[in-house]
Parts: structure tokens; sequence; C-alpha cells
């Protein structure tokens, strides 16, 4: 029998397979006025037609916390009742269909405020819409982006029951699961990179100041999240700036992966989602198909800590060998999912298991 298709249970909550979709971003909530990031009919058939198609496990898109922590004007958004409210269609749908819904939840900090990827993704200024973003210390992303400006502790403590209103509110709006996006040097990972937080206070410095404000979130999320309920969190495995001898400060690494593996293991994680990369514009990363795999599988050999696979995996056969070889407990499909809804489906008929299929499908069983 297909490993892949086996039930995986994280708490209380029974998952029915192990393919999963990852967050996306589909930058399609209205920008501003009363119904500022609040899911629309888009966000409702993307996530719809994954559900119908199989997927164990669905996380919504990066989700922002404040109106200041979107990467871009048409993010989703949870800081207010308004927005939970509209996903609560999505999250009855997903349930319906045998699949349980999450999401995740995000501060851009210095990577906010930019266009739409399809607009090129650069910086907004005020006039077109954009604000000032925030981070750790006044450092630009990249040439011609804003010095963000630097958080004061008082707005670090701000952020972090933020994140704990917006789980809070994600679970009125029908959600089982709440991953913290640490990944991508978006805010979380700002304050874990030596290379972007050149703080001297008790957020910056030492690997255990550094990790402060990630673990002050992940308490706060876990205090309003349910016991019975998992909590998941993203990470960079590397910024792959460490190999890099023209870089002058080394970027996180591996190494700070496997140790902050096993203090979010100790602060009630049960799961680490895990990626590489996105806090340098100009890292060398060295892709291929599954190229980030072997990190997930150091990070469950070393700790014992339920990991994700993500990154170039697109075809069931290698998905399958992933999970059955013990490298990752689960796989989250990205780009694949974009292009076939139906690839869960598509993988159990390729493996010889079975999916839940809708009654309006029987045809095509």
């Amino acid at each position: 029998m297909s490993t892949l298709f086996q039930p995986i249970t994280l708490r209380s909550l029974t998952i029915a397979n192990r393919l999963w979709m990852a967050p996306m971003c589909q930058y399609s909530a209205a920008a501003t006025g009363p119904d500022a990031g609040v899911a629309t009919d888009w966000h409702f058939a993307h996530y719809a037609a994954r559900a119908a198609g199989g997927t164990g496990l669905i996380l919504a898109e990066a989700t922002a916390v404040a109106p200041e922590g979107r990467i871009s004007p048409y993010d989703l958004g949870l800081w207010n009742d308004r927005q939970a409210a509209a996903l609560r269609r999505i999250t009855g749908f997903l349930k319906e269909q045998g699949t349980v819904p999450g999401i995740q939840l995000a501060h851009a900090g210095r990577k906010a405020s930019t266009d739409a990827t399809w607009h090129g993704g650069g910086p907004l200024t005020s006039d077109e819409g954009g604000w000032s973003p925030v981070a750790p210390s006044p450092l630009p992303f990249d040439e011609g982006h804003p010095a963000p400006d630097e958080l004061s502790v008082a707005r670090i403590h701000e952020i972090v029951e933020q994140f704990a209103s917006a789980a809070r509110r994600a679970l009125d709006a029908g959600f089982q699961v709440v991953e913290v996006h640490g990944a991508h040097g978006y805010l979380i990972g700002q304050f874990l990179s030596p290379h972007t937080n050149h703080r001297t206070d008790a957020y910056g410095g030492s690997y255990e100041n550094r990790t402060r404000f990630a673990l002050e979130i992940v308490d706060a999320v876990r205090t309003v999240w349910p016991e019975e309920l998992p909590v998941l969190f993203r990470i960079s495995a590397t910024d792959w700036l460490s190999e890099n001898e023209d870089d002058e400060r080394e970027g996180w690494t591996a190494d700070d992966t496997v140790r902050f593996a096993a203090d979010l293991l100790a602060h009630g994680v049960d799961l680490l989602d895990t990626s590489t990369g996105g806090l340098a514009p100009r890292a060398r990363i060295a892709t291929g198909p599954g190229y980030q795999v072997p990190f997930a599988e150091r990070v469950k050999r070393e700790t014992g800590l339920p990991v994700g696979a993500v990154g170039l995996i697109t075809e069931a056969r290698q998905a399958e060998k992933i999970v059955a070889d013990g490298q990752a407990d689960v796989v989250l499909l990205g780009r694949e999912l974009l292009r076939n809804p139906s690839f869960v489906r598509h993988a159990a008929r390729e493996l010889g298991a079975e999916v839940a299929t809708p009654q309006q499908y029987h045809r095509a069983v």
C-alpha cells in the first residue's frame, strides 16, 4: 500500500493523506476599503478545486497579521473579524471534501509594500498605495528598496500579540491547522539570520537572542490555539549564504535549523515545513528535483520533529519515495498543484491507492 496515502495524525487531528498544498500567495484581495484583505470568489474557487482534487491538507496563502505586514496591498489578512468571516465559506467547503483547512500567518517585514508579482513585484511608493516597511534592522532588501524602520521592543511585542490575535480569528474562521511563517526572508526570518539582524539588544546578536522573537510568537500562538490541534512552522533551512565568501555576514545555516527545530519541538510545534532561501536576493542556490529534501531529512533524523518536504517535487513516485524512505513525513506541493488541481487524485491512481472522490465526479473514478 502506498505510504503517501496513509493517514497521518498530529495531536488529535488525522489527515487523510500526505500530499498537502503549500501556501502560495494569490495577490487577489482588495487593497483598500472595508474589503481590504478579505477573501474573494477567486480564493474560494482556487482552494475548492484542490480540495475536490483530493489534497489532504491545504495551507492557505501567507495571511498578514497586520496591514503593514502584507507583502503586497492585495494579500489576505486576519487583522479583523470581517476577514475571518469571509474565510468560513472556504474552510467549510474544504471540510466537506475531507480536506483539512490550514492557514499560514505572516508578517513580511522589510519585504512588505511591493506590487503583485505579475506587475514586477517591485516596491510601491505611498502614491502607489505603499507604506513604510519594518524590520529588525534598517537594512533594505535590495537596491531600489527603501530602508525599513527598525522595530522598537514595544513594537516587537505588539507584533507577537498580532500573531496571537490572528490565530484566534483563524480558529473562529474554521481552520484546524495554523502555520507560523518563518521562511523566505520575511520578518521572522529577518530576526533569525545574522545577515539581516544587526541588533545589539535582547533580540539580536547571539543565537538565543535572534530566535527569541520567533519563539515568543510560537508561544503566543500555541497559548490561544487548542491543545488538540497542531501548530506548524515554516523555515528556510538555509539562506544559501554561508558558502559564499563574498558575503559580508554569514546567514542562517542548516546547523542553525537543526538546533532551532529542537527548540520548536520543545515549544509545542508539531511539524517543520522545510523550505530554503528568500532572504538575500542574489544568493546562489543549487536547485534540482527535490533539492530541499535533505534539509528536511536531517531535521527529522536528528531531532525527531515531523517534517514536510517541498521544492521541485513534481511526480507521484518521487513524492512516494520521499515519504517511504523516511526523508519526510509529508510532501507539500506548490506549482504542481497550480498546474494540476487534481494532482493528488491522479497520484493515487498511479500508486494504486484511493482518495475520496466527490459524488459529482463519480463518472471519472
